[in-house]
C-alpha cells in the first residue's frame, strides 16, 4: 500500500476507485465499504484509493474553538488506522492535512481541485450521510451532480448495522438508531465504538471491529520506575491527547518474541506520578508482561514494534497517595489479570 501526504506527488494514481472518511477506527462498515470500493475499482481495472485527513476535522474546529470538548476521543492512532487500511488491501492512502485552507474549501472546489484533478477519480463511493466542503454544504446530491459532469461514476452506500441481539449490552448513540424489519439495529460508526472503549465493553468493541481493539508502536525509554518497583514495562506513546479507551486491560503483547505475551497494561496519564516528569503528562500505554522473554533481556524490547491488544478492562485509572501504594495497586492487577486468562482459557495460536 502506498502512502501519501497530500497528492501532489509524481508517485500517486493518475486515476483510482476512491472513497473518502475519517476512517478513525476501520470498523466493519468501514471494511464494508472499502470491500465494495475496491471490487468496483477492480471492474474498473483501477487501484483502489481511501482520501483521509490528520488531523481528524473535529479536532481542528475544537483547536479554532479553544473547546478541547469538540475534539472526539480518538479510537486510533495514524499508524494503526494506516496498519487498518492496508490489512483492507487498499492500494493507495492519501492523507490531507486538515488545515484553515482546506476548511473553508467550497463543496464544489472540493469536488474540482481534490477528487477530479488532485486524486483523478473516476468512481467515488461514499455514506449515505456523507457531507463535505466549507459548513458540511456539500452532500451526496451535488457530488453526483457535479460528479457525473467531471467524468466520475458516483456512489453511495447504505449504513451498516448491528442486530442489539449481536450487542446485547449496546448502548444507543444518540440519532443513530435505526429499525431493521421487526427487531432493532444501529449503524455501526466510529461514535459507537468510541462509547464501546469508554464503557470498557471490549468483547463488544471487538464485534464492532472485527477483531480485538489494538494499539502499537515503537518500544520507548521512559523513567523506567516499573523496574524499579519491580514490574518492568513496555512503552508506547498514544499520539492523541485523548484516547477513547482508558484505565488498566489485560492484555496480549505480539511482536515482542516469537510467542503471544499476555500482560497488564495501563493507558492514561498516570495520575499518580508528576505530569512533568519524562512523559510530561503525555497518554502513554505501558505493558508488564506476565512472563517477561528471558531472551530479550533487559534492554532487549527497545525500538521494537509491538501490537497490543486490550482485551479485558479490569478498571479505571486510579490515583495513588504513595510508590508503595502504587506497587500494591500493580501487583493486584496483575493477579486479576491472570485471573483472567485462566477464567477465560485465552490461547493465541
Amino acid at each position: 500500500m502506498k502512502v501519501f501526504r497530500g497528492y501532489h506527488h509524481p508517485g500517486i494514481a493518475t486515476a483510482c476507485a476512491l472513497t473518502v472518511g475519517n476512517f478513525d477506527g476501520v470498523h466493519r462498515g468501514h471494511q464494508a465499504m472499502l470491500s465494495l470500493m475496491q471490487g468496483e475499482a477492480r471492474q474498473r481495472g483501477l487501484p483502489s484509493c481511501a482520501l483521509t485527513f490528520e488531523p481528524h476535522p473535529r479536532d481542528y474546529f475544537a483547536a479554532m474553538a479553544n473547546n478541547p470538548k469538540l475534539a472526539p476521543a480518538r479510537i486510533a492512532t495514524l499508524r494503526d488506522k494506516l496498519s487498518d487500511l492496508h490489512r483492507c488491501g487498499v492500494d493507495q492512502v492519501v492523507i490531507l492535512p486538515f488545515d484553515a485552507a482546506l476548511a473553508a474549501l467550497s463543496p464544489q472546489a472540493f469536488i474540482e481541485q481534490v477528487l477530479a484533478r488532485g486524486l483523478g477519480a473516476r468512481y467515488v463511493l461514499v455514506g449515505d450521510d456523507f457531507r463535505f466542503g466549507a459548513k458540511r454544504a456539500g452532500d451526496y446530491a451535488l457530488l453526483d451532480t457535479l460528479g457525473s459532469t467531471l467524468g466520475m461514476e458516483v456512489a453511495r452506500m447504505n449504513s451498516y448495522e448491528i442486530s442489539y441481539s449481536h450487542l446485547p449490552n449496546l448502548s444507543p448513540v444518540a440519532g443513530e438508531l435505526a429499525t431493521a424489519g421487526s427487531g432493532h439495529s444501529q449503524r455501526i460508526s466510529s461514535s459507537m465504538v468510541r462509547l464501546a472503549l469508554a464503557e470498557g465493553r471490549m468483547q463488544d468493541v471487538a464485534r464492532l471491529l472485527g477483531h480485538p481493539y489494538h494499539i502499537s508502536g515503537h518500544v520507548l525509554h521512559g523513567r523506567k520506575l516499573g523496574r524499579e518497583l519491580g514490574f518492568k514495562t513496555l512503552n508506547l506513546r498514544f499520539a492523541h491527547w485523548n484516547p477513547a479507551a482508558k484505565g488498566i486491560f489485560a492484555v496480549t503483547v505480539h511482536g515482542l518474541a516469537d510467542r503471544v505475551i499476555q500482560g497488564v497494561a495501563n493507558l492514561g496519564v498516570r495520575p499518580s506520578l508528576d505530569a512533568n516528569d519524562v512523559n510530561g503528562g503525555r497518554v502513554l500505554l505501558e505493558t508488564h508482561c506476565l512472563d517477561w522473554p528471558l531472551e530479550l533481556g533487559l534492554e532487549g524490547a527497545y525500538g521494537k514494534i509491538v501490537r497490543v491488544e486490550l482485551l479485558h478492562k479490569l478498571h479505571d485509572e486510579l490515583k495513588y497517595d504513595s510508590l508503595e501504594s502504587l506497587r500494591r495497586g500493580i501487583a493486584k492487577d496483575i493477579d486479576d489479570a491472570r485471573a483472567y486468562f485462566a477464567s477465560t482459557r485465552h490461547h493465541e495460536l
